[in-house]
Parts: C-alpha cells; sequence; structure tokens
C-alpha cells in the first residue's frame, strides 16, 4: 500500500515543486506533470499505454469542453460590458453611495466582487475591485489584501458554477445536490468574511463600531439566497444572485442610517449596463430543471463521447445547447446589442479573448488530463486508501485542506476539484460516510484561493506593485489561516452531528 502511494504522490509532488517552489509557468509545470504521470501510470501502475494515453484524451476534452468553454464565454460577456462602458456605469453608481470606506468595501469587495466572479472568475474580481477601491482612498496593499480575503467563498460558484460543476462530473455526483451541500458549507464563512473585511479596512476590530448589523446582513444576505437558489436551481446561479441580493441589502440599509443616496444614472441607463448579466440569468433560468419544457429541449441536443478505451468508460457529454458557455455566449451577444455593440466589433473582443487564454487552456487541459490518468490507472485510489488508513475517522477534518492545497497550486478551484476531487471522492467510499459531504468539502476548502501565489501575482500586477507579492501573501496567509481552520472545525462538527462524517 505504502509503495503505491508513494508512487501515486509523484504527480503532486511535481506540482509543489514546480509550481510552489520554482515557480514554474503553470502551462509547463501541469504539462511536464500530465507525461510524468502517463509515465507513472504505465511503468509503476501496468496500465496498458493505449488506455493511459485515451484517459489524457479524455481529459483533454473535457478541460476543453465544459470548462475552457464556460470561461471563454463568462470572459467574453465582461469584455463586451468594458468595452461598451457598462462596465464603468456600474462601478460609478456603486462607488456613489457612501463615503464610508468600510461599507463601500462591503459593497465594492464583496457584493460587486462576488458578482464579477459569479460571471466571469478568472482573477477578474480582484483587479478591477482592487482599481476601485485604491480609487477611493484605499493603501494599494491594503485594497490588494481585501479584494483577495473578499474573492473567497464566491469562487466556489465562479463562472456561472463551473468548479462546482466540473467537481460534480469528475467524481459523477449528482451538481444540483452537490451545489446545494457546498453553499450550507459555505454559510459560516459567508457571514464572517464581511466582518474581516471591515477589520482590515480600518486596521482594527474598532472599525465594526456602528455597521456591526450592516456588517452581518452584508453577510446573511449572500448567504439565504445562495442556499436557495442551490436547493431548487443547481450551481450556476448561486453565487450570482447571492452578491445581488447582498448588494441590495447593504445599500437598503445604508440608506436607512445614512438618508437618501445620490442617484448618478437612470434607472434605464442601469438596466442597459446590467443587460448581458440579466440575460444570463433569465437563460440559466430558463435552461434549469425549473423550466421542464426548455429544459428537455436543450438538453435533448447532446453528444455522448466514450473516449477512455480501457475498462468502465465514463460518459463524456457534449452538450451543445444546455452548456453554460453557449447561454452566456448568447446573452452577451444580445446585450452587446443592447449596449449598442456592432456583430463585427463582438466577434473582435471574441477573438481577442480567445488570445488571451491560451496558456490558460493549456494549464487547464493538462491538469484535466492529469487528474483523468491518475484516476483511470488507480493513483488516485492509492492515494486515499493510504490517507484514510493514516488519519482513519479523523480524515474529514483534514479534507478541506487538500481541496486548499489544490488552490494552491493550481491558483484554480476549478483545477483543485479536478484534482482531488476523486481522491475525496474515494477516501469517502473508503470510510463509508457521507460521499457529498466530504466532496463538497474539497470545493469548501479550494475557496481559499487568498493563498495562492497565482491570484495574489494577479492582485500586484492589477496595482502595479510587482515584487510585493511576499508582503500580500504574508498578510493573506494569516487570515487564509483563520478561515481554513475554521472550514475545518465546523464542517467536521456539523458532519459528526449529522452523522455524516
Amino acid at each position: 500500500m505504502w509503495i503505491n502511494f508513494l508512487w501515486a504522490l509523484v504527480p503532486i509532488i511535481w506540482l509543489i515543486i514546480s509550481l510552489g517552489i520554482i515557480g514554474m509557468p503553470a502551462s509547463r509545470a501541469c504539462t511536464i506533470g500530465l507525461i510524468i504521470t502517463i509515465a507513472d501510470a504505465v511503468l509503476m501502475f501496468k496500465q496498458p499505454i493505449i488506455n493511459t494515453l485515451s484517459g489524457a484524451l479524455e481529459g483533454i476534452i473535457m478541460g476543453i469542453w465544459p470548462i475552457m468553454y464556460v470561461i471563454l464565454a463568462a470572459l467574453f460577456v465582461y469584455q463586451i460590458t468594458t468595452d461598451s462602458g457598462s462596465m464603468g456605469t456600474i462601478e460609478k453608481l456603486l462607488s456613489s453611495i457612501t463615503t464610508d470606506k468600510r461599507i463601500l468595501v462591503l459593497i465594492i469587495a464583496w457584493g460587486f466582487g462576488g458578482f464579477l466572479e459569479s460571471i466571469a472568475g478568472f482573477g477578474t474580481a480582484v483587479a478591477i475591485c482592487a482599481g476601485i477601491l485604491i480609487s477611493l482612498g484605499l493603501e494599494p496593499i491594503q485594497a490588494s489584501v481585501i479584494c483577495l480575503v473578499a474573492n473567497s467563498t464566491a469562487t466556489a460558484f465562479g463562472a456561472i458554477g463551473l468548479p462546482v460543476l466540473t467537481l460534480a462530473e469528475v467524481t459523477n455526483l449528482n451538481d444540483v445536490q452537490l451545489g446545494f451541500i457546498v453553499t450550507l458549507q459555505l454559510v459560516i464563512l459567508v457571514i464572517l468574511v464581511p466582518f474581516i473585511l471591515v477589520i482590515l479596512t480600518g486596521k482594527s476590530i474598532k472599525a465594526l463600531k456602528g455597521i456591526v448589523f450592516i456588517t452581518l446582513m452584508s453577510g446573511i444576505g449572500m448567504a439565504i439566497p445562495q442556499v436557495i437558489i442551490a436547493k431548487f436551481t443547481g450551481a450556476e446561479l448561486p453565487a450570482l444572485v447571492g452578491s445581488l441580493f447582498s448588494i441590495l441589502v447593504t445599500v437598503w440599509l445604508t440608506k436607512r442610517k445614512t438618508g437618501s443616496i445620490k442617484e448618478v444614472e437612470s434607472v434605464s441607463e442601469i438596466l442597459k449596463a446590467c443587460s448581458p448579466f440579466i440575460l444570463v440569468f433569465i437563460f440559466v433560468l430558463l435552461a434549469s430543471s425549473l423550466c421542464p419544457p426548455v429544459n428537455n429541449f436543450l438538453t435533448s441536443v447532446t453528444t455522448h463521447l466514450h473516449v477512455y478505451l480501457g475498462k468502465n468508460p465514463n460518459d463524456l457529454p457534449i452538450n451543445w445547447l444546455s452548456s453554460p458557455g453557449t447561454l452566456i455566449l448568447l446573452a452577451g451577444i444580445i446585450g452587446g446589442k443592447i449596449q449598442g455593440l456592432s456583430l463585427s466589433r463582438m466577434f473582435k473582443i471574441l477573438l481577442h479573448v480567445l488570445k488571451t487564454i491560451g496558456m490558460t487552456t493549456i494549464t487547464v487541459c493538462a491538469i484535466v488530463g492529469l487528474a483523468k490518468v491518475m484516476v483511470y490507472a488507480g493513483m488516485t485510489k492509492a492515494l486515499a486508501v493510504a490517507l484514510v488508513s493514516l488519519l482513519g475517522p479523523a480524515y474529514p477534518l483534514f479534507a478541506p485542506l487538500i481541496g486548499a492545497l489544490g488552490t494552491f497550486l493550481t491558483g484554480s478551484a476549478t483545477s483543485a476539484n479536478v484534482l482531488f476531487g476523486n481522491l475525496q471522492y474515494s477516501a469517502a467510499q473508503s470510510l463509508g460516510v457521507s460521499k457529498y459531504w466530504i466532496v463538497a468539502s474539497n470545493m469548501t476548502g479550494a475557496t481559499a484561493g487568498m493563498l495562492s501565489p497565482q491570484n495574489i501575482a494577479v492582485a500586484t500586477r492589477a496595482i502595479n506593485k510587482e515584487g510585493l507579492e511576499g508582503k500580500i501573501l504574508k498578510e493573506t496567509t494569516k487570515w487564509g489561516s483563520i478561515y481554513l481552520l475554521i472550514t475545518c472545525v465546523f464542517l467536521y462538527l456539523v458532519g459528526l452531528i449529522t452523522k455524516l462524517v
């Protein structure tokens, strides 16, 4: 068992060294990691080479569809809104609500940042919101740390639910049930993070004075809608709806506390600026199980692939019409026309986005291919058996840390789920505990992206402070450690009480 464990650990050790220590570009490190994993599977786990290569190919195809397809569509919508000037309208509106920096942080870094994460992901929320906060008077490093901490819980449902949807696909679990469990696990964190943001803004716990209730409701206003939406519609909309409710609740309470809020744009201009996001919400809702006729029609146009040539191949569905990527692209095109962009301009924007995600595509395809080879060769099972043997019933306490390690290495919650989702599933099977609870723990732990060097690099580039990554990492490590400690203890205790672990 332990020999198999050590050989199965080789790809993970390579990723830790190449990404975490050497700082090798992710595209190169993950590609080499895939090659190492293929060799490991063939030579040490005696997996036939044709099976190994077809398993890797299945992973590469999955990396392109649906993962990169959704990322492309999400960034396309964001770029359309930016190119038309509508993003500036939204930013101006949010910034005009109050002069209290603590409340502005709740509205912009927490609410608007969660909204951007739900639509685009890909570090957009950190880069955009940090810039806005700096323009409002916050120090660059302070703004970066605030936005990194704020960009935590929403990442579970970033890019229209991509991390959770991917986790469900790689583990063959029901995505609606899995998404619902993730929202339940995140509740305590969603309520806690706004308090951390206010403390970071005022550089003291005393900063909470006078706005404790607003801070509390900013978190609850996001947490409750997320749970409800996930329960009835799935993983695509929780972060989007939750962030909007959080903004509305925070603005409403601010208005009650301070009086009238200055109006800077007409309702028609606001609706025009938000049109692509409103359409994303409508299309995803129509395509969900809440609207069976539309859902049945869209899902009927599906191609089923069986790429792996060994025993028990996974079904790889290509949902041409019901894919979130298709729905987001359609919403972007219609929304772009509403905002006054021509089809030729939007096509140029799409090509530009396509060019910018080349290295990310290589990284994602390599990491998904690597993970698929590990699963089919039995390497993931070997890791799970050894870890369960070592940790025993205490394994669920450490499950979120494995997800956090995945994000630390790859800079992506989606990649963390691809890398370790099946490990968590196998561990849950070995322990005889709830697969949904343990697999969801991987997602919850993976939201600690504030600890990832890649995400911190995005923040320093956004504020033109390259070279200060170490200073930011030192600050985020403190809060990230508290975040993970609460996550591990809370999920373990709730799991014990509910007899899920």
